[in-house]
C-alpha cells in the first residue's frame, strides 16, 4: 500500500543543481535509480507471490484432509471398500446435524410464527397442535409409524438409563416403562427430531432427563422424468338426483374451466329417477351446442339415489382406453389447475389422489356486513375467515379405471350419501397402491344449507346441528353473532354519550 501511494509535494524528483553534474547526466542518473528501485521491489514481489501459492497448496491439502474426514453434508460419499472409514464418516455427519440443530443452545428467530412448537406424550397419549383429522388436541397414535416411532424412543431411553456409561459393575436401580413421567418433541424438517424424556429419580422430587436426537440425511435424488399430460383424458362423473339450479351452476364452471380452458376432458352424469330430469338434460344439451361440446354421457337409473351406485355405474360404462376417474359432486367447484393435478398425482397401478377441498362457509354470514355478497369467484379464497379444509371428507378422488376396477369398487349395498367413499379409500390404504392425501387450492366445497330432519332422534339431531354449526361460519363469526346484541347496546351507548359530549 506504501508503495503504491502516489508521492507528497516534498517527495517529487529533486531537480539537479545547477553546480552538480549537467542537467542530461542527473536526470539519467536519478533514473537509473528509480529504475533499479523497482526491478528490487518487483523481485521482492514475486518472492511474496511464491510464498502466498505455497501457503495456499498447503492450506488446500489440509481442507481436502478435513473434508474426507468429514464430509460435506450435501455430498456424502460412502467408501463400501473401507466400511470403517464410511462409519467414520457417517457419524461425523449425523453429529453435525445435532450441533446444527436447537439442541444445546437457542436460535435466534425473526418473528413468533418462526418458532417450531414441541408436542408432548405420555405412554398413552399425544397432546398437539395441529389436529389434522381427528379434530381432538389429544389422541392415542393411530398412526403406526407415529407409534412406533415414541415406543422406540422410550425403550431406547429406558436402556440408557438402564445401563450407564461407565457405571461398571455397580448396582443401580432398573427403570421401567411405569418410570416414564412424559416427553416432548418437535421435528426441524432439514435436521432431525428431538427427544426429552423425564423419568422419576431416586427420590419425590428427583428426576432423570434423556435426550435424544433422531438425525436426518442429505436430500438425494430420486427420480428426474418428463412428464407429458397432452392425451390425457378424466372423465368427470357426477352422480344426480333433482337439484337442476345447482347442476345449472356446476355446468357453468364445468364449461369454463374443463371445456374452454383444459379441453381434455369427458363428463358423465347418472341420474336418478324422473324428476327434473328433462331440465338436467336441457341445460347438459344447451352446453353441448354453445360450445362444440360431445364428450359427455348421460345415464338414467329408475331407483333410489346411492351415490355409491351412481359413481360405480358412471365408472364402468366407460368403454374406451384407460382413462382417469374424477368422482365429483354437484356442489363441487374445481380449476383448471385442480385437473392437471389431477393428472400428475395419479399413476396406474402404483398412486390415486385423495385431495382435501376447501369447504366454504355460509356467504351470508361471511359478508353479512357488506352491501353486497361478491360473485363466486370472489368468493372463493383461502383464509380461515372464508372456510376450512374439509379433511374428514374422502368424496372427491382422482384414480385410473383400472385401478377402480381392481379394487372392486364401490360397495352397493350402501344407500343415500355418506359411508361408500370412506370405504373405497380403505381399500386403497389396504393396497399396495400410494395414496397421495394432501390439501389443494383450486377445489371448494360451496356451501349449501345443511338439513336436520324431524325424524332424527334428539341425540342424532344435537350431531347434526353441530355439524351444521361448524358449515356457516368460523368461530370468531359464530360469536360475533351470539354477542350481536351485547355489541349493538355498546354501539348505541357510545353514540349517546358523544352527544352528551
Amino acid at each position: 500500500m506504501l508503495a503504491c501511494t502516489p508521492k507528497g509535494d516534498n517527495q517529487q524528483l529533486a531537480l539537479p543543481r545547477v553546480h552538480s553534474l549537467t542537467v542530461k547526466e542527473g536526470y539519467e542518473a536519478i533514473l537509473q535509480e528509480r529504475e533499479e528501485q523497482h526491478r528490487n521491489y518487483i523481485i521482492s514481489l514475486k518472492k511474496q507471490i511464491a510464498q502466498l501459492k505455497a501457503e495456499l497448496q498447503g492450506r488446500s491439502e489440509q481442507l481436502k484432509n478435513m473434508q474426507d474426514q468429514y464430509p460435506d453434508p450435501l455430498d456424502i460419499q460412502l467408501d463400501h471398500s473401507n466400511p470403517e472409514k464410511a462409519q467414520a464418516n457417517l457419524l461425523a455427519f449425523l453429529h453435525s446435524q445435532i450441533d446444527k440443530a436447537e439442541v444445546h443452545s437457542g436460535v435466534k428467530l425473526s418473528t413468533e410464527y418462526a418458532a417450531v412448537p414441541f408436542e408432548s406424550f405420555t405412554l398413552q397419549k399425544v397432546y398437539q397442535l395441529e389436529t389434522g383429522l381427528t379434530r381432538h388436541p389429544e389422541e392415542k397414535p393411530v398412526r403406526k409409524d407415529k407409534r412406533d416411532e415414541l415406543i422406540e424412543v422410550i425403550e431406547l431411553a429406558i436402556g440408557s438409563l438402564n445401563n450407564p456409561e461407565g457405571a461398571g459393575n455397580a448396582k443401580h436401580r432398573v427403570y421401567t416403562a411405569s418410570d416414564f413421567v412424559e416427553g416432548i418433541y418437535r421435528t426441524e424438517k432439514d435436521k432431525g427430531t428431538l427427544y426429552e424424556l423425564t423419568f422419576k429419580g431416586d427420590t419425590k422430587h428427583q428426576f432423570k432427563k434423556i435426550v435424544l436426537f433422531r438425525p436426518f440425511g442429505p436430500v438425494m435424488k430420486v427420480k428426474n422424468e418428463n412428464v407429458n399430460m397432452a392425451d390425457t383424458l378424466i372423465n368427470v362423473i357426477v352422480p344426480l338426483a333433482k337439484r337442476a339450479s345447482k347442476f345449472r351452476q356446476f355446468m357453468q364452471n364445468f364449461r369454463e374451466m374443463g371445456i374452454q380452458q383444459d379441453g381434455r376432458i369427458h363428463l358423465t352424469v347418472v341420474y336418478f329417477g324422473k324428476e327434473q330430469m328433462n331440465e338436467v338434460k336441457s341445460i347438459l344439451e344447451n352446453t353441448s351446442k354453445s360450445a362444440n361440446f360431445k364428450n359427455f354421457t348421460f345415464i338414467q337409473l329408475n331407483e333410489e339415489f346411492s351415490r355409491g351406485k351412481g359413481l360405480d355405474v358412471g365408472a364402468r360404462f366407460w368403454k374406451g382406453n384407460n382413462v382417469v376417474l374424477f368422482f365429483c359432486d354437484v356442489d363441487i367447484y374445481f380449476t383448471a389447475e385442480f385437473l392437471n393435478s389431477c393428472r400428475l398425482n395419479t399413476q396406474p397401478g402404483k398412486k390415486v389422489f385423495y385431495p382435501v377441498l376447501f369447504s366454504q362457509y355460509n356467504p351470508s354470514i361471511i359478508y353479512g356486513h357488506h352491501d353486497s355478497i361478491p360473485s363466486l369467484e370472489q368468493q372463493l379464497i383461502i383464509k380461515k375467515e372464508t372456510g376450512f379444509w374439509r379433511d374428514f371428507g374422502f368424496g372427491m378422488t382422482c384414480q385410473y379405471r383400472s385401478d377402480f376396477i381392481n379394487i372392486g369398487g364401490f360397495d352397493l349395498d350402501i344407500k343415500g350419501w355418506g359411508g361408500e367413499d370412506v370405504h373405497l379409500y380403505r381399500k386403497y390404504l389396504h393396497s399396495n397402491l400410494i395414496v397421495i392425501r394432501t390439501p389443494v387450492r383450486g377445489l371448494f366445497h360451496l356451501w349449501h344449507e345443511k338439513q336436520c330432519p324431524d325424524e332424527l332422534t334428539p341425540e342424532q339431531y344435537k350431531m347434526c346441528m353441530q355439524s351444521k354449526a361448524m358449515n356457516e361460519a368460523s368461530h370468531s363469526q359464530l360469536g360475533m353473532l351470539v354477542f350481536k346484541q351485547e355489541i349493538e347496546t355498546h354501539l348505541h351507548r357510545q353514540k349517546v354519550s358523544s352527544k352528551k359530549t
